[in-house]
């Protein structure tokens, strides 16, 4: 960043002469002012540090492209402005000055342009300010159009002179901002200051990107793609340290009993009645540690709308998960698993009760061919073969477990029970929901610039798990046990939910949907692990809310590039369109399936997932 103490001719030629070498520039410059701008960006926010003014500045301070204004010899920015725009102007034809500034505390928006010039862009301005009052309904905001000269604050002078924009082929727009985001006395909300800056700048980019697309040379995607492509080097230190957080806990692994096997045993000699205490693994953390350590991090200070969202968001999924450890077999676990997993709707428990009505359980067939942990081994190796020759640096490992009783990925390494026995066709869907999912989609964030990506966005886990049941229908895999699992999952979530105990939830499963003794054993285990756990609930939800996003018109690739749930596929699409991440590392291989675009249209035109099945 260069450092400009005076507003001389020469500094202003150096800081032309910067912007003409490197397409951007970041500079501090005199009364405390700022200036950041970078490449292909035909516009600059304007702010003027003021007195009395709080919170104001946070408005424009996480843009890609602003000025803000110092508090000394404003005639000196006046020329830098002027230079700016000159310089900038031919290169793409137009440019748009837009000054923000608070006004009264009369809830009312002002904006003030040249409306017969601009036009469109002020009525979408205008449009995207009024939906302002569907998220903040309280406010009763309105918005007045003022077609003026004079597009500064009353009493301020002017940026530039609207003969001079007009010579040189730039428009300027100020917009006079309610100040609903601090007290009379001054004071900032905080909170609600992050939530009105996001809904704010998002309304300005939709307005400046019509003005962009019509008026200059510019050729832009979208509005997405007006935010900075290089992050500040804060936001990297917070991902990483959010993701180390993670890391130093294997969740699932510590929330699942240790002694699952004695537990099956002891259950079954005592037909059905008898259900051993879970043992759980000792903790290698300390919760209240690594709370400590979590709340240290000053997210606040990201002014980067999207990301501090993630980050906000994965410090809340990261605060529950740290609780539900030292919970572990008490009912507050459980009350923390309902917050973790959002509880189950009755959308998604009339779902699973059709599925079940609809589907009956198959008899496992004894002259099927079947294929043991170490032959499942042997297909994941294939899998990984195909993933090195995309990718040479793709790396992973296989461990045989008999401490663990379901197969799962951590940390992109695959763990199979040592007891683990499974027909082919369910081996080839398996193959592709652990490493043509989990472990592909860790890889493909470990690429990634974010570490979060790899371990996972908050609430990441319904889509991963939809993907992965997903793709088990797509590979002709999906069999009527396997979806009746799912259901059933729902079912006993449901129940537990209830206040359902074990030998209730198992006898509810084999008794009035049919399951067989050892499946229903398995579900009702896995959702009483920690005194009750939701987790197995986002396998059909997922699959419901990524067959709802297909019939929407969604794609299904770009889901697979890394660990995020569906609500961030707006800010994955803008971190993308700002160049900050990038395309996917890895493709699975049953997207070389003949039929699988054919399957995907069945899912778009409403194919019931009671139909997926393979028969």
């Amino acid at each position: 960043m260069l450092n400009i103490s005076e507003l001389s001719k020469k500094s202003i030629e150096l800081i032309l002469k910067t912007l003409d070498e490197d397409g951007k520039i970041g500079a501090s410059l005199p009364g405390g002012g700022l200036l950041h701008i970078e490449e292909n960006l035909p516009y600059l926010m304007v702010y003027r540090e003021r007195e009395e003014d709080a919170g104001t500045e946070k408005l424009v301070l996480s843009e890609a492209s602003y000025l803000l204004v110092g508090q000394q010899n404003f005639e000196d920015y006046q020329k830098l402005i002027h230079a700016l725009i000159e310089r900038l102007c031919t290169k793409f034809k137009s440019y748009l000055v837009f000054e923000i500034y608070a006004g009264e505390p009369n809830n009312c928006f002002t904006i003030k342009a040249p409306v017969t010039k601009i036009g469109s862009t002020v009525q979408v301005l205008e449009e995207e300010l009024n939906e302002l009052n569907k998220k903040f309904t309280a406010l009763d905001l309105k918005i007045e159009v003022q077609d003026t000269p004079h597009r500064q604050k009353e009493g301020d002078p002017e940026l530039m002179s609207v003969e001079d924009a007009k010579r040189l082929g730039a428009v300027v727009l100020g917009l006079e901002v309610p100040p609903v985001y601090r007290s009379e006395t001054g004071d900032v909300y905080p909170v609600f200051l992050r939530q009105f800056k996001d809904y704010l700048l998002d309304s300005i980019h939709k307005s400046i990107f019509d003005f962009v697309r019509i008026h200059t040379s510019c050729r832009m995607e979208s509005y997405l793609s007006m935010g900075r492509e290089h992050l500040k080097d804060k936001v990297f230190e917070i991902d990483k340290a959010l993701a180390k957080i993670e890391r130093s806990y294997q969740f699932l692994w510590l929330v699942s009993p240790a002694n699952i096997h004695s537990i099956k045993t002891s259950f079954f000699e005592s037909h059905y009645e008898k259900v051993l205490d879970y043992h759980y693994r000792i903790l290698p953390i300390d919760p209240d540690v690594l709370k400590r350590e979590l709340y240290n991090l000053k997210i606040e200070d990201i002014d980067d709308p999207a990301m501090s969202h993630i980050f906000r968001e994965k410090r809340e999924e990261l605060d529950h998960q740290i609780t539900m450890l030292n919970e572990r077999g008490t009912s507050n676990f459980f009350y923390n698993s309902i917050r973790l997993y959002k509880g189950i709707s009755r959308k998604l428990n009339n779902e699973a009760k059709s599925i079940l009505t609809e589907v009956d359980e198959e008899e496992e067939n004894e002259n099927e061919d079947f294929i043991d942990a170490k032959g499942f081994a042997s297909l994941a190796r294939r899998e990984f073969d195909y993933f090195s020759k995309q990718h040479k640096d793709f790396k992973s490992k296989i461990h045989i477990r008999k401490d663990v009783n379901i197969m799962m990925v951590n940390k992109g390494e695959l763990y199979i029970p040592a007891d683990y026995r499974m027909n082919k066709i369910e081996a080839r869907a398996l193959i592709q929901h652990e490493v043509g999912t989990h472990i592909l989609t860790y890889y493909n964030g470990i690429c990634q610039p974010l570490d979060l990506l790899s371990s996972g966005l908050a609430d990441y886990d319904p889509l991963q798990e939809g993907l992965a049941v997903m793709s088990e229908y797509l590979v002709g895999g999906l069999t009527a046990n396997r979806l009746r699992t799912l259901a059933g999952r729902v079912i006993a979530g449901s129940a537990r939910l209830e206040g359902g105990r074990f030998q209730e939830i198992f006898k509810l499963l084999k008794l009035e949907y049919g399951f067989s003794a050892e499946r229903a054993f398995n579900i009702t285990s896995r959702i009483m692990q920690g005194g009750g756990f939701l987790k197995d609930i986002i396998y059909l939800k997922g699959l419901v809310q990524l067959r709802e996003h297909l019939q929407k018109g969604g794609e299904y690739e770009p889901l697979l590039g890394g660990k995020f749930a569906l609500k961030h596929t707006k800010i994955i699409e803008e971190l993308t369109e700002r160049n900050i991440l990038k395309p996917a590392a890895l493709r699975p291989s049953y997207l070389l399936t003949e039929d699988v675009n054919e399957k995907l249209s069945l899912i778009r035109d409403g194919l019931p997932i009671s139909k997926m099945i393979t028969k």
